[in-house]
């Protein structure tokens, strides 16, 4: 599993093998650079304005090694999507996990949405820039009619459970539709927030940034947990 940014900070450097990389290494190598051409342009023209010729050209390879790795476009997105989307999901539901186990009774609604909201914050803040070109296109994606609900549901739906199960517990009379409710209006600030359109900046006369995400997720997880009393206490 990949590691967290701040693991991956601290880490001693693996010595570099000596001689000739093989042909798995060759092709692990060319696939990482298609993938990683192919989200810094969906991030920035979405979808519909990238073509599979704009990508190979990108990525330094030709564009059969595209199609021959990830068939059409729409593989090639879903294997730049899936492949962080893991990452995030995987340490969200861990830190719910871990926090829930740790606090026990004394569990509360910040405390959870902190586990939840703390991780792709984080990797977009130490990760480098593929993180913060994979959260642009997933705020991208949230907001897409097209395939967007589709896709959001394929690769994040487990994780969103995983949260709601865990507010049960600290608001056990909340009607499954506020909830769900609730998590729609966070959804939305969340992506539009790791997005750092600059919007907020702007707005604020520069009072506040879109790049300051430690204060963002601060605020995020205040009013958060104060959307989902209001709303699951009607």
């Amino acid at each position: 599993m990949t590691r967290s940014p701040v693991a991956a900070e601290t880490a001693k450097p693996t010595p570099a093998r000596r001689g000739r990389p093989s042909k798995d290494q060759k092709a692990g190598e060319t696939r990482e650079a298609i993938l990683d051409a192919a989200e810094d342009l969906f991030s920035k023209h979405g979808f519909y304005g990238v073509t599979i010729r704009e990508v190979a050209r990108e990525a330094g390879v030709d564009t059969a090694l595209v199609h021959y790795y990830f068939g059409a476009k729409r593989g090639l997105f879903d294997a730049v999507f899936i492949r962080r989307a893991e990452v995030w999901n995987n340490e969200r539901v861990e830190a719910i996990d871990r926090y829930v186990a740790e606090a026990g009774d004394a569990a509360t609604l910040e405390g959870i949405l902190e586990a939840f909201l703390r991780p792709p914050f984080q990797w977009s803040l130490k990760g480098g820039p593929g993180w913060k070109h994979y959260a642009a296109l997933v705020a991208q994606t949230n907001a897409n009619p097209a395939f967007g609900g589709e896709t959001m549901a394929r690769y994040f739906d487990p994780a969103i459970h995983r949260l709601i199960e865990a507010v049960r517990l600290v608001l056990p009379g909340a009607r499954d539709v506020d909830l769900y409710w609730a998590w729609h209006n966070l959804s939305g600030a969340l992506t539009l927030t790791l997005g750092e359109t600059g919007r907020i900046d702007r707005l604020s006369g520069g009072q506040c940034r879109s790049g300051d995400l430690e204060t963002a997720c601060d605020y995020m997880v205040r009013f958060a947990a104060a959307g989902f009393r209001a709303v699951c206490s009607r």
